[in-house]
């Protein structure tokens, strides 16, 4: 009797987290859905930095809320006119891209975004950051390149440096366009570990890459 009442203990709990695993799949898919709409509106960023953290904190062992969250603000810096407000804007990433790293440490997609954060950064005064932020950025990209072989994103993110970065200073399309074939090849042959795993950049790389005939 005590082992069949043990054993509906454990079916019950499995089937109720089964039942949170699912909840939580589809949170996320209907949020990563929406991402894309911020590059129109960027509101649309800030709203679902603020979903994707609220489902981090309400899951509290899942890395991957955290790293949208993370992603979502740091482009929403991007799409602002006044650069004056970034740093404000990359203190929130970074909490938030901390708070995933720890969750799961020296991973590829959590570099990435640590470099588009430094990146963020440096735009306040290019000429000024450069040397502190840009470093910081490359680093983290080398780093992603180093802890994911088969990532194309950190190879989009050199790509997209080097082709808005001056000819005088080693970058351009000349520079750009092989980093962005290797990207568009490791792209084809990706595949994201589960449906929710981060997936984005395929179409901007083979913009980039088109500007660079």
């Amino acid at each position: 009797m005590k082992k069949f009442i043990f054993l509906m203990m454990v079916t019950a709990v499995s089937a109720c987290a089964h039942a949170q695993s699912e909840k939580f799949i589809a949170a996320m898919k209907s949020n990563i859905a929406l991402i894309d709409s911020g590059f129109g509106k960027p509101d649309n960023f800030l709203n679902l930095a603020n979903t994707f953290e609220r489902i981090g904190t309400a899951e509290k062992t899942q890395w991957l809320p955290y790293y949208y969250a993370a992603y979502c603000r740091v482009n929403y810096g991007f799409m602002q006119t006044d650069k004056s407000g970034n740093d404000a804007i990359a203190d929130k990433a970074e909490e938030l891209i901390d708070r995933a790293d720890s969750l799961q440490p020296k991973n590829s997609e959590n570099s990435c975004v640590k470099s588009m954060i430094a990146t963020l950064r440096l735009l306040v005064n290019p000429q000024q950051r450069y040397m502190q932020y840009g470093t910081i950025s490359n680093n983290m990209i080398r780093a992603a390149m180093e802890q994911d072989t088969t990532n194309p994103r950190p190879y989009l993110l050199r790509g997209q440096s080097l082709q808005f970065t001056p000819e005088q200073f080693g970058g351009g399309c000349k520079t750009a366009k092989p980093q962005l074939e290797t990207a568009m090849e490791k792209f084809n042959a990706f595949k994201p570990a589960t449906e929710i795993s981060p997936n984005w950049g395929k179409t901007y790389a083979a913009q980039l890459l088109k500007n660079c005939p």
